[in-house]
């Protein structure tokens, strides 16, 4: 294995399988790289309810409802199989505390952490703030708070933001999803030519980043 391979992940904030589907990755790379292989990891945008206000009035079983359609009981019993289901991969889901929110800043700021170098840290923070803290991902001056977290300028974060100097990169990116056909995420592109759909085992991202690796 003497490449290195690229994988370019889509996924949302507001994905409670993205995150599940990252720590399955992150096992199956930690595998792929205990023998010898080298990844390089890139975040694209990808927006599953993009009409989403940033000030959500209600609880993610009230999104949820309205948004799917589904009954107020379903949906609980939904949540609670999931938050059992990431627990299992070290995750401490809240539904109760989280608040929903429009995701576009935080993928504008994903792209800031990107020219940054620090775009793998800033999404494992934004997930964690969203999912297991109850923190607010959708307006600039928390987002700015969260990056500051990782060691981002909190000033310049606010500037990038405000500008929208990174909105064409977000749309950038949901334009190549639908060019590759991604109608789910979390999706991964190995190689730029090897697609994984969905939160996998890591013995199957293990498997195809060797494949990958052997260029087959």
């Amino acid at each position: 294995m003497s490449r290195t391979v690229k994988v370019d992940i889509w996924s949302d904030i507001a994905c409670p399988w993205c995150f599940v589907g990252k720590r399955r990755f992150e096992a199956g790379a930690a595998e792929f790289t205990a023998e010898g292989g080298t990844l390089e990891v890139e975040f694209h945008s990808f927006e599953l309810a993009p009409d989403t206000p940033v000030d959500f009035d209600g609880s993610e079983v009230d999104f949820l409802v309205s948004h799917k359609g589904m009954p107020a009981a379903q949906v609980t019993q939904m949540l609670g199989q999931m938050t059992e289901l990431a627990a299992g991969e070290g995750l401490a889901y809240d539904f109760d505390a989280l608040q929903h929110t429009n995701t576009v800043k935080a993928h504008e700021l994903l792209h800031f952490a990107k020219s940054k170098g620090r775009q793998v840290e800033m999404k494992e923070r934004l997930l964690a703030a969203y999912f297991e803290e109850g923190r607010h991902v959708g307006r600039t001056d928390d987002l700015a708070d969260l990056a500051a977290e990782v060691g981002l300028d909190r000033d310049e974060v606010v500037e990038a933001l405000k500008s929208e100097e990174f909105l064409p990169a977000v749309r950038a990116d949901k334009e190549q999803a639908i060019a590759y056909g991604i109608s789910g995420v979390p999706f991964f592109v190995i190689d730029g030519r090897l697609g994984v759909s969905g939160a996998q085992e890591p013995s199957v991202f293990a498997e195809v980043l060797q494949k990958a690796a052997a260029g087959s």
